[in-house]
């Protein structure tokens, strides 16, 4: 099962719950003897390490191999597999649809099928947008003028940028969407499907990004102290060790984390820290060097402000994640960035140089509903149906005993578009492992910063670094013996 559904010049087609499902979320059960008795453990070894295989204590008249077979007999594994739940995918209808009473344009893609609608606010089009724009930023800005005068420079700005990618956005979804129509994983909406409403959640969980905070009145942890906690089994770790380890599973089963009295869903080959940016310390003493980092920096803006949803960094807090220690050479850093463009030029002109990184690329994230709309209109002044992700590599001195070679990188294309039904839960990104393979060796280690959920063999960081992998997100699908 791959997240990638299609892969063309022009970009990608993501099925994003795909890609959390073939995690593999499933555990394995403590076993129980034939007649019921449970078998338990005397180990005080390591309480957070029990193993699945749940050990005994050996009588002193029962030979250890005779003893062995008896466990082996009475021994039952049984699993249970967790999938996230798929109401959380089911985007039918766009959040925004400009000028209703009027039929919104269309292309056909394919005969039978229809394709990306474009709902515009206005803007004249021919079929979608022209590669090669007529209108000049110039003409744009001053007409922007003439209509919206009470425009400030960021939106002049934002519509300047706006201009440049639009027909790149337009014609490459464009054909991804046909594509998705093509293999049936895009459908027509159906009456039932138009009116039904978005699930709306309730917010589940313990408070992660406060826990962190409270962390800083915590009792200073020993240095000598364990800095890795292995997970072999369902466990409860105190707050304090959490908060102050990197915390692994690598086993080949999910695991279930117990804190605060809540349950949290860990995947196999996965290793994570539950910190703000003012305790990185753990992830710097882990001792590994990360040949892929993306980075979904928690930007300020009016509506985080005004909502409160989470807290935000200055840009000045930003540039002190400590890249350097944490990259390796020819390292590749991937930046999630909102539409304001003050944000992207803070990005490709302070940031990276900051880092020593050198902008390679931008790539665009284009959301759209099931039936292969937009989820706000292309031209909206409001919102956009896409974000910005701004690709880099680590500049700095390579071995000279390395061949050249040996340290080259594959290159990396810009104006790439992932295309994708966007998750309903707010700050839900789509995973670009399988995105980035093939720019990328096999076997590296990948680190993603201010994370909120979880990928099997990378090491997540952040504040809510497991809020997306609450049980209660998930549901079961089956168990078996």
């Amino acid at each position: 099962m791959m997240s990638v559904v299609h892969r063309l010049s022009a970009g990608w087609l993501l099925d994003h719950l795909s890609f959390i499902n073939k995690a593999g979320y499933q555990l394995c059960h403590s076993s129980q003897r034939p007649d019921g008795a449970p078998i338990t453990s005397t180990s005080s070894v390591n309480p957070v390490v029990p193993s699945c295989f749940t050990s005994i204590s050996s009588p002193v008249d029962v030979p250890a191999p005779e003893l062995g077979a008896a466990v082996e007999r009475a021994v039952e594994i049984s699993h249970t597999r967790y999938v996230f739940r798929d109401e959380f995918f089911q985007v039918f209808k766009p959040h925004i649809v400009a000028f209703p009473q009027k039929k919104p344009q269309q292309r056909n893609l394919e005969a039978g099928h229809t394709g990306l609608k474009d709902n515009t606010n206005g803007a004249e089009q021919e079929g979608g947008a022209r590669s090669d724009d007529a209108d000049s930023v110039a003409s744009v800005r001053k007409t922007c003028k003439r209509k919206h005068s009470g425009l400030n420079q960021g939106e002049l700005d934002a519509l300047e940028y706006h201009t440049k990618i639009r027909g790149l956005i337009w014609d490459g979804s464009t054909s991804i969407v046909q594509e998705g129509f093509k293999s049936g994983f895009l459908q027509s909406i159906s009456a039932e499907h138009s009116c039904s409403k978005n699930v709306v959640m309730e917010h589940i969980g313990c408070g992660l990004a406060e826990l962190c905070e409270m962390a800083k009145r915590f009792p200073s942890v020993n240095e000598n102290a364990h800095q890795i906690i292995q997970m072999t089994a369902e466990v409860t770790i105190p707050e304090q060790d959490l908060l102050s380890c990197v915390t692994e599973n690598m086993t080949s089963y999910a695991k279930i984390l117990n804190l605060m009295g809540q349950k949290y869903l860990v995947p196999p080959k996965s290793s994570f820290l539950l910190s703000d940016i003012s305790c990185m310390k753990p992830l710097l003493d882990y001792k590994k060097k990360y040949d892929v980092i993306v980075i979904d920096p928690p930007w300020a803006n009016k509506s985080v402000k005004r909502s409160n949803r989470y807290s935000y960094l200055s840009p000045w807090q930003i540039k002190q994640i400590p890249i350097s220690a944490l990259a390796a050479p020819n390292c590749l850093v991937v930046t999630w960035v909102t539409n304001r463009q003050k944000h992207l030029r803070f990005v490709k002109d302070e940031l990276y140089p900051h880092w020593s990184v050198k902008t390679l690329a931008e790539w665009h994230w284009v959301k759209i509903t099931r039936s292969g709309e937009f989820i706000f209109p292309l031209d909206s002044s409001h919102k956009k149906p896409y974000e910005v992700l701004v690709l880099g590599r680590v500049q700095g001195n390579v071995d000279l005993s390395l061949r050249k070679s040996e340290v080259e990188e594959p290159s990396i294309p810009d104006h790439k578009l992932i295309v994708s039904v966007p998750c309903i839960l707010h700050s839900h990104k789509p995973p670009l492992a399988e995105v980035l393979t093939e720019f990328i060796k096999p076997d590296m280690e990948c680190l993603e910063l201010f994370a909120r959920s979880l990928q099997p063999g990378w090491t997540s960081w952040g504040n809510e670094v497991l809020k997306f992998q609450h049980i209660d997100y998930f549901t079961t699908l089956q168990s078996e013996n």
